[in-house]
């Protein structure tokens, strides 16, 4: 735990005790990696409980260095592992989408150069037999469309990032008839 004494961008959004979730945000920023608290920033906008309209004010406070991440930014990150998954695809300079609409599937994560559909599978969502058999089945119907699927572990995606490049860009190289896409 680190206590910090820093100017409050809104000192009417936390109590005696506590500050407001911008000014946490800020904070955030100033001590984690940056991969995870832009997690927190994307998973804030994602429950609505940070605007969009909110996002500049925030870099505006952080050091220069860090500005550059306000264009990574997406709310449309459904939970932290995703947004450092897709911070890693990035960092590999590969072409994606994500929340992807596949017909006969539904929404995958992310899309990686229009062929390797990459979910980021926890526990909390994928334990169960139940949950193997629809991801199974998930799995099944992204290769019938033709796609190449790959679920990330969370371990791997905030532990061992390296593997899970290498995994994706195997895929990659597999597929190489991948087809193309606007970003």
């Amino acid at each position: 735990m680190q206590l910090h004494w820093d100017r409050l961008t809104d000192i009417t959004g936390g109590s005696e005790y506590a500050v407001g979730l911008p000014d946490a945000l800020i904070q955030s920023f100033r001590c984690q990696e940056p991969r995870f608290a832009l997690a927190s920033l994307d998973n804030a906008l994602h429950l609505g409980l940070v605007r969009p309209w909110q996002v500049p004010g925030i870099f505006a406070e952080l050091p220069e260095r860090l500005r550059y991440l306000e264009q990574l930014v997406d709310g449309r990150s459904e939970a932290g592992q995703e947004t450092v998954l897709r911070l890693l695809i990035h960092q590999a300079g590969w072409a994606f989408e994500i929340q992807v609409e596949i017909g006969g599937v539904g929404r995958v994560d992310i899309v990686v150069e229009g062929c390797v559909a990459v979910e980021a599978d926890s526990r909390a969502f994928h334990d169960g037999w139940d949950k193997h058999v629809r991801d199974r089945t998930r799995d099944r119907d992204l290769a019938i469309a033709g796609y190449s699927s790959y679920r990330a572990l969370y371990r791997d995606i905030m532990y061992h990032p390296e593997l899970v490049v290498a995994a994706i860009a195997g895929l990659l190289a597999a597929n190489n008839h991948c087809r193309t896409f606007i970003v």
